[in-house]
This record gives structure tokens, C-alpha cells and sequence, in this order.
């Protein structure tokens, strides 16, 4: 039995931890994960056991068949780096042939009183044109790579044809999608790298010491690149002023910011900036607000039918922390109790535009048992406390309307976790512990089923 195949994709990405598996599954695997020397972020995909395509003399095949798609992809790599060293070649021979054309043009003028002088000009500019003449042989070396590259793709398409009638038509269409599809894959894998399932947690990086011992901060995940803004909310009740900080490193570094006044008083710590709007729960009500920062405006508010408020179903450690509104990549949720749910969790997903509830979920966790909770993937994880030992142990995904219990190891450092918020453009966990603020980078795990390939 063969080792699986490891496939292994870099991006320039947040740093993240690495995750590997010890048995993987027989299907496509992708390991979302971790940071190289240089920053990069590293994607890792785990191709099924050979032993699933040992039926016969296919599996050979279908490793030539890589192999020739491996090779096509180098000889596109040494064309495109010859091509652009030639090409700054070709532009100084460009620049030099239209200095040669003035200088014979100057000749013709004045052949009688400089023709000397013109001659070893022109003798010296040619000396300088004699190392081009190499780069056409090398563009003659690429014109057989050329050719080879195209005899490789009709060997491809031949053995594509043998597969086809010896496999037949279902078979057929299986290999080439996985064949054809797959660096679109991998490409859509460093797109949506942060999907899958939450297998891991760093230990904490505390940003920064401020505040009082309840509080939220976030960024935008919707932000225009290049825009770092940190959202700063000190307290969990009878406050509206938001503060904003220009930059990551301005947040951790000064005490510079712009302060945004709400209509209304907030409450509890589930806040968060979404595309250049806060959304928060409006204090002492099931309100739901959003508020635009560039009008400084409310574009939208609705009551979040049957929500519990006013501390009637809050996590674990109180503070009117009945309703939490989040993000993942999926976009906008709600996560509440109800008393038609009996105080367990329902969660909801929300028109950011119109707060309105697309699709809910109801749970058989009691709200107030849980210490804090976050989505990822369309996924809610819960913690089993705030304070002290804590980890990340339930898990209910949206996708499947199915629930598990898991132990993910939480370090909480500074012993009191007041807010925890997922955000999905860093990949990274914001808390608020105990007038701290951290961050956790996270570690996911994603299986791309064979129907998806």
C-alpha cells in the first residue's frame, strides 16, 4: 500500500498552525494550516490511497497522467521565466536599433564632415548589439520546448481517449474532472482556506491591556485590503461611544482614535463591523440595529422575534449577553434563546441589509450554560465556561442540522472571557479576557468529498 499523495500550496496569508493526519481518510483531504519561514501560509492537500485505484492497469495510467500534467506545468514555468528575460533583451534592442537608425540618418547628412567619427559610434553600438544575437538561439531552444509541450498535450489527450473507451463514459468523465479540476481546486482552497473544521487553537497573543474587565473589539472582514481599522466597545451596557483606530499597529502602540456616538446604548458584548456597519443589540430589548459609519446613521433596524433579553438568556458569565451577533464566511448570524426553545440555542442567519432571518436552528444547548460561543464554516462552537480552565467542547454545524461534543484545548490566560468572536478575513478568534485583548489563530480541517472533485 502506497503512502498518500501530499499536494502542497503557498499563499501570502495570516500565519496559522499545522495540523497533519496521522490516518487520513480515503477521500480528498485538505489540511488548512500553517506558516512557513517566510510567512507564507501553507495549504495542504492529502490525495486518497493508491489502493483505490489498484483494480487494474488503470492506477499506472492515471500516474502517467500526473507525471505528464506535472511536466506541462515546468515547461510553463521555464517559458514564462525566459520569456520575460527576453523580453527585457528585446526592449534595450529596441531602444538600440532606434538609436542606430538616427545615427545612420545622421551619416547620410553629414557623411562628408564626420564620417569617421559616425563610423566607430555605429562600430561600438553594434559591439553592444553582439550579446543579443545568443537570445535568438535560446528562442530557438524554446521553440522545440514549445513543440514538446505540444506533443505532451496530444499524448495527454491520447491516453485521456484509451481511459475513455476502456473505462467508458461515467468513468471518463470522473477521471477528467479530477484531473482537469483539480488546480482549480487547490486555487479555490487558498480562497476559502479558512473552511473546514475547527481542530485546533493557539495559545493567546495579547494585543494589548485596556479597558475594563467586559468589552468587544474586532476589524472589519469586509474591509478594503490595505484597511487595518480596529473597533474598540468598552463595557456591556450604558455605553454608545465606539472608538476606531486608524490601524492594527495604532491600536497597540497609541492611544489616537476617532470616537463614533450610537443612537442607543448597547448590550452585552456581541457586536460586530461588518462592511462598514456595526451591528448591536439595542440595550434592555430584542432590538437589532445597524448603524453605517460613513453616514452615521441607522440604515436598519428589527426586533429578533422571541429573543430572549435583558439578561433572560445570557452566557455563562451574565452581562446582558442574550444576543450575539457574528460572522463567519458565510455572512451575518444571530446566536439567542428563546421559550419556545426552552433556553437552549437557537441560531440564526441574517440579510445584513434587511436583518430580516433567512434560515434559524434550534439546539439542545441551554444558553445560559454556554461560557461564549462563535461560528466558522456555518458551524457554532460553544465553550463550557468563562473563567479558569476552559475549552471549546460542543459543536452544532447548519449544514447538516447535526450536533457533536468535542475537546479542543482553550487557554484562557487572563482567567475572565467576556466576548469571542470569529473573524473569517484574518482566520483568527478576537477576544475580549478579563481587560485584555487577544487574539487566537486557529487550525481547520477540510474533506473535499469525491463529488466535489
Amino acid at each position: 500500500k502506497q503512502p498518500a499523495r501530499h499536494l502542497f500550496l503557498t499563499s501570502r496569508l495570516p500565519p496559522w498552525l499545522r495540523v497533519l493526519p496521522a490516518n487520513p481518510e480515503e477521500s480528498w483531504q485538505v489540511y488548512s494550516s500553517a506558516q512557513d519561514s517566510e510567512g507564507r501560509c501553507v495549504c495542504t492537500v492529502v490525495a486518497p490511497q493508491q489502493s483505490m485505484c489498484s483494480r487494474d492497469a488503470r492506477t499506472k495510467q492515471l500516474r502517467q497522467l500526473l507525471e505528464k500534467v506535472q511536466n506541462m506545468t515546468q515547461s510553463i514555468q521555464v517559458l514564462d521565466q525566459r520569456t520575460q528575460r527576453d523580453l527585457q533583451y528585446v526592449e534595450k534592442m529596441e531602444v538600440q536599433l532606434r538609436g542606430l537608425e538616427t545615427k545612420f540618418r545622421l551619416v547620410e547628412e553629414n557623411h562628408k564632415q564626420n564620417i569617421a567619427k559616425q563610423y566607430k559610434a555605429i562600430r561600438a553600438k553594434m559591439e553592444e548589439l553582439r550579446p543579443l544575437i545568443p537570445v535568438l538561439e535560446e528562442y530557438k531552444a524554446d521553440a522545440k520546448l514549445v513543440l514538446q509541450f505540444k506533443e505532451e498535450v496530444q499524448n495527454l489527450t491520447s491516453v485521456l481517449s484509451e481511459l475513455q473507451e476502456e473505462m467508458g463514459a461515467y468513468d471518463y468523465e470522473e477521471l477528467h474532472n479530477r484531473v482537469s479540476n483539480l488546480e482549480e481546486r487547490l486555487r479555490a482552497c487558498m480562497q476559502k482556506l479558512a473552511c473546514g473544521k475547527l481542530t485546533g487553537i493557539s495559545d493567546p497573543i495579547t494585543i494589548k491591556t485596556s479597558g475594563s474587565r467586559f468589552g468587544s473589539w474586532m476589524t472589519d472582514p469586509l474591509a478594503p485590503e490595505g484597511d487595518t481599522r480596529v473597533w474598540y466597545m468598552d463595557g456591556y451596557h450604558n455605553n454608545r461611544f465606539v472608538r476606531e483606530y486608524r490601524s492594527m499597529q495604532d491600536f497597540m502602540t497609541s492611544d489616537n482614535f476617532t470616537s463614533h456616538r450610537l443612537p442607543h446604548p448597547w448590550s452585552g458584548t456581541g457586536q460586530v463591523v461588518y462592511n462598514g456597519s456595526i451591528y448591536f443589540n439595542k440595550f434592555q430589548s430584542h432590538v437589532i440595529i445597524k448603524f453605517d459609519f460613513r453616514t452615521s446613521s441607522i440604515s436598519k433596524s428589527r426586533q429578533l422575534d422571541y429573543a430572549g433579553f435583558n439578561n433572560a438568556y445570557h452566557y455563562a458569565w451574565g452581562g446582558h449577553s442574550d444576543i450575539d451577533l457574528m460572522v463567519d464566511e458565510g455572512g451575518l448570524w444571530a446566536v439567542y434563546a428563546t421559550n419556545q426553545n426552552a433556553g437552549n440555542i437557537v441560531i440564526s442567519k441574517l440579510n445584513p441589509n434587511t436583518l430580516q432571518i433567512i434560515k434559524s436552528w434550534t439546539t439542545n444547548h441551554p444558553k445560559r450554560s454556554a461560557g461564549e460561543s462563535f461560528m466558522i464554516c456555518g458551524t457554532l462552537y460553544v465553550t463550557n465556561g468563562y473563567s479558569g480552565g476552559t475549552k471549546v467542547y460542543y459543536a452544532y454545524s447548519t449544514n447538516s442540522s447535526t450536533y457533536e461534543y468535542i475537546d479542543i484545548a482553550f487557554q484562557n490566560k487572563y482567567s475572565h472571557i467576556s466576548m469571542l468572536d470569529y473573524n473569517p478575513r484574518d482566520r483568527a478568534l478576537y477576544a475580549w479576557n478579563n481587560g485584555h485583548q487577544v487574539l487566537y489563530n486557529v487550525t481547520l480541517f477540510h474533506v473535499i468529498r469525491s463529488e466535489e472533485l
